[in-house]
């Protein structure tokens, strides 16, 4: 079984992000997941893949965005269900609890989602990347009551030792207006 793998450069430069971007896909065969603007006046690239594809691409994108990089991320092995939740492609099943982690940065965000679909049977909904958020990321995720504040909780372990987590928040059976409006 081929492994996937997804890594991000962040880059205070749209210049030298757009040039790591660029980089990073003609290095190595991967996807290009993101690769935009981001708040406040950042470049965010996000690549998937082969693990060993993967790896490289993000050295040379690394080396690529040199003193301009802001944050990185390189996480082999990474949940199957973060792909669909980052392009907002899971749908909802309707569980009876939503469950919610808001972080400071993009990478922390990513790093959240994975631990929390590897701690219990929820599905990742959405992973909402800085896109109009100053900055900020959240994960939405849903299941049962207990299966959801499981993984919120291994979701936040590592934010809150990193200091980046923003809020975190369990609602048992949301309000049907409420879930029309945010899934």
């Amino acid at each position: 079984m081929i492994e996937p793998a997804i890594a991000l450069v962040e880059t205070n430069s749209i210049a030298a992000g757009i040039l790591a971007g660029d980089s990073m896909v003609k290095k190595a065969v991967v996807q290009l997941l993101e690769a935009r603007s981001i708040c406040p006046g950042k470049y965010m690239v996000l690549i998937g893949g082969e693990v060993g594809p993967v790896r490289e691409s993000f050295e040379v994108g690394l080396s690529a965005a040199a003193d301009t990089l802001v944050d990185q991320l390189l996480l082999p092995n990474v949940h199957r269900s973060v792909f669909p939740a980052l392009m907002s492609a899971s749908p909802p099943r309707g569980d009876e609890a939503l469950g919610i982690i808001e972080t400071v940065t993009v990478a922390v965000c990513i790093v959240a989602a994975d631990a929390a679909a590897k701690a219990t049977d929820i599905q990742l909904l959405e992973i909402r990347l800085a896109n109009g958020l100053g900055g900020k990321s959240f994960v939405l995720m849903e299941g049962t009551v207990a299966d959801v504040q499981a993984a919120v909780s291994a979701g936040v372990e590592l934010v809150k030792q990193e200091g980046l987590l923003v809020r975190q928040v369990v609602i048992p059976q949301l309000h049907e207006q409420m879930r029309a409006r945010i899934l």
